[in-house]
């Protein structure tokens, strides 16, 4: 991507560097994130847009402390300035969409943290990957997560990247418009079966929105270089619940999806990337299974 010259947000709260107490999940490292993810996913949970449940159940407090002696390598601060340039770009392309609207775009924050972090959802782990918290308007990133996406995933590249944040902001964005807490409430009164469907269109519109973020983006600023979309859409394909499943015990259990499968989450992606069109977001929710 072409990010010289881009401005930083001034709605990130950088953390890195505190630490908490041990979390429910174990105290997992980073290195072991991939794994979680898959686990829960096998075991029909869900992460990332409903992340509230899940942190509600934890039962650890997590007291943040600062880290003596913390220092971060040159990658790290690089990663950390790109995740602010980007949240930046969503601020210019979703207050302009939100004026054509009518409405006023409240930006979320963005929260660096390592390791764990309390969150207005409850506490955090990084081992839950990036996530958005609605009760905060806060997406949370430990930037290790990227480490972790190119080297067990084999996804990587500044736009996948961008491609995480910017789904994040689209579940915001759906909190802004009413359609997260609709769904929730929902999915709440369903079974888990049931329940993980709604969590699929979900998902897959915070894809349509990451995508439709990128496209206007580069309306914006021309910042996709050759070979951008083509990141982001490798990452959108090996982050599916079939893919994950297959990865983590050879074979897939089509129940328990919970955020779509490969080609779908690569198909809505590119829809989003191509089109740039807001309206077809709203399809999420009234294809059938079939059509998604």
């Amino acid at each position: 991507m072409r990010l010289d010259g881009r401005r930083e947000s001034s709605n990130v709260d950088d953390r890195r560097g505190k630490s908490g107490s041990k979390m429910a999940l174990g105290g997992m490292g980073i290195g072991g994130i991939i794994i979680a993810i898959i686990m829960t996913l096998m075991q029909g949970g869900n992460v990332g847009d409903v992340v509230n449940v899940v942190a509600q159940q934890m039962s650890a407090n997590v007291t943040e402390q600062p880290a003596s002696g913390t220092e971060f390598t040159a990658e790290e601060q690089e990663l950390a300035k790109f995740s602010s340039q980007i949240l930046a770009g969503t601020e210019d392309v979703w207050t302009e969409q939100f004026q054509k609207m009518g409405k006023t775009y409240q930006a979320p924050k963005m929260v660096l943290y390592t390791g764990s972090v309390q969150t207005g959802c409850g506490n955090g782990s990084s081992s839950m990957g990036p996530f958005y918290c609605s009760a905060d308007q806060t997406v949370y990133i430990d930037l290790s997560f990227f480490t972790s996406m190119k080297k067990q995933l084999g996804a990587d590249g500044d736009f996948a990247y961008a491609y995480v944040i910017a789904h994040e902001v689209g579940h915001h964005v759906q909190y802004l418009l009413g359609d997260l807490d609709r769904a929730h409430n929902q999915m709440a009164q369903l079974s888990e079966k049931d329940a993980n469907k709604i969590s699929i269109r979900l998902e897959l519109q915070a894809d349509y929105y990451a995508g439709f973020w990128g496209y206007h983006d580069n309306q914006k600023f021309q910042s996709l270089e050759d070979g951008d979309i083509e990141e982001a859409l490798r990452c959108a394909s090996v982050i599916g619940d079939d893919y994950l499943q297959k990865k983590a015990r050879g074979y897939t259990q089509p129940e328990t999806f919970n955020h779509g499968t490969s080609q779908q989450r690569h198909k809505w992606l590119k829809t989003g990337l191509s089109t740039g069109n807001f309206s077809t977001a709203a399809q999420a929710f009234s294809l059938s299974e079939s059509q998604l």
